[in-house]
């Protein structure tokens, strides 16, 4: 039988450390290929490329590794990936290891996790990887070993379909780390402002700051795993909708004008919404 086809792909460009500690980890488990933006990529998440042409190049900075750099976004490298790089479907796709937090409301903006998320999207088991440490000197040996040791499990023991892992690392060495914990997506949120300023033309321009803020104190989240001391594995659907919230609306929202044409509602006497 033929190895199993590993994709690696990233946000932070193909040269960035994370990347070359992820393709280490997981080499020895198959065929590995890496499709990577050419350039930084943080805070895309899921855009894609319509308005302009994609570039991909093959380089050779990994050695003996097949790996691409691509002029798009971290899901554009994964369309290329599967659509003209790889000769088969992929049996796994990693994604990081990424420079920085990925837990809770983070995955929304990650262009880790998008990348990932793609992947899933496409029928391939997928896991992205990110360690609390946005420094370039990173170390990344425990997230390494932690990397190793997930791809092998989903690539022995599969995941359930539609969905993929948001894998977090807190920023301690191997020795200090206590395992792991499957966890919930904390409730949390980023209290942003804009900084204002001037540049030499006198003309204003705006710098995004500000905090991230958990309101969730329950011990099942990423969050709390990670205060801990704990990696959090935390399974990630594709389907958006609020279950939960259906019965809700269709208990109290009053759809009978509509449904019955009522001229009282808004739009309704003068044909607004007749497409």
């Amino acid at each position: 039988m033929s190895k199993p086809l590993i994709l690696v792909v990233n946000d932070d460009g193909i040269t960035a450390p994370g990347i070359i500690a992820l393709v280490n980890s997981v080499k020895d488990l198959g065929e590995v290929v890496v499709v990577a933006p050419d350039s930084p990529q943080s805070g895309m998440g899921h855009a894609i490329t319509i308005n302009k042409p994609l570039r991909l190049k093959e380089v050779h900075h990994i050695e003996g590794i097949r790996a691409f750099q691509c002029s798009g976004t971290p899901v554009d490298c994964v369309k290329l990936a599967v659509g003209k790089v790889l000769h088969r479907q992929p049996d796994l796709c990693v994604s990081g290891i990424n420079h920085g937090s990925n837990s809770s409301i983070n995955i929304i903006y990650s262009g880790t996790m998008s990348a990932a998320v793609e992947a899933s999207l496409e029928g391939i088991p997928s896991v992205g990887f990110s360690l609390l440490d946005y420094s370039h000197e990173a170390d990344f040996t425990a997230s390494a070993y932690y990397a190793h040791f997930i791809s092998e499990s989903i690539l022995q023991y599969g995941i359930p379909k539609n969905t993929l892992l948001n894998v977090n690392i807190p920023k301690l060495s191997l020795e200090e780390l206590k395992g792991v914990k499957i966890s919930r997506q904390a409730v949390a949120k980023w209290e942003e402002e804009y900084i204002e300023r001037q540049d030499p033309s006198g003309r204003p321009y705006y710098w995004l700051t500000g905090k991230f803020v958990n309101y969730d104190r329950g011990q099942d989240t990423d969050e709390w795993a990670l205060a801990n001391g704990f990696v959090s594995v935390v399974p990630v659907q594709h389907d958006l909708t609020a279950h939960y919230a259906i019965p809700y609306i269709n208990e109290n929202w009053d759809f009978s004008a509509v449904e019955k044409g009522d001229e009282n509602v808004p739009g309704q006497s003068k044909g607004e919404f007749n497409f």
